[in-house]
């Protein structure tokens, strides 16, 4: 994994975004699948299963780990913010600006529920959908057109509030499969960077 100090200069870095809660108590919700996608994609930078080295990013409202997709690829920093979902957008400002990254390189990773749990769609644009982390982000940067890749998690069982699925753990049945769906969404996300959209999509969104 590269070590960096300073802002590179390269105008072909890509800021992924793992958009989630802060804090263990957060960590197994649906709302969080952002950070696990990262952490897979940390893992594979070099960083040891489990033992992922996420960095206080010197602009203080963020964490990162900076190397590259897939390994010998392009350069790539992972992040995730210090503040809760709905605050999402000032710390991806703060990264973008700083590493000089256009939204057409930055990949914001996030829970859907209107696609079924164990799916991914993969998009450029479009709205929030309701969507706290995307509706911040899209205010901070004054644009929606960044790529997302959109891990599913579909629709509470019967009168379960929202609010309250997406903020709790995945079922015992999901969580055998849940490896599977963060290992798909981490490959969309190199396949973003390496093969572009149209290949992704024809790849992902069956």
């Amino acid at each position: 994994m590269d070590a960096v100090t300073d802002a590179p200069t390269a105008s072909d870095v890509w800021l992924v975004v793992g958009l989630g809660n802060p804090g263990p108590s957060y960590a197994g919700h649906r709302h969080n699948i952002g950070y696990l996608v990262t952490d897979e994609l940390a893992s594979r930078m070099g960083s040891a299963p489990g033992k992922v080295h996420w960095r206080a990013h010197k602009s203080g409202r963020a964490e990162v780990v900076e190397g590259r997709l897939p390994i010998g690829g392009p350069r790539v920093v992972l992040a995730r913010g210090r503040g809760y979902m709905n605050e999402s957008g000032g710390p991806v400002k703060a990264l973008a600006s700083f590493y000089k990254v256009a939204p057409d390189h930055i990949i914001a990773i996030h829970d859907e529920l209107d696609i079924a749990f164990g799916t991914l769609r993969v998009k450029l644009g479009g709205g929030d959908n309701g969507h706290n982390g995307l509706k911040s982000m899209r205010s901070s940067l004054a644009t929606g057109d960044f790529y997302r890749v959109r891990a599913g998690i579909g629709r509470p069982p019967g009168r379960q509030d929202v609010a309250d699925f997406v903020l709790s753990n995945y079922s015992t049945v999901e969580r055998k499969e849940l490896p599977f769906q963060v290992s798909d969404a981490a490959d969309a996300v190199e396949s973003l960077i390496t093969d572009g959209l149209e290949k992704t999509q024809q790849r992902f969104n069956s």
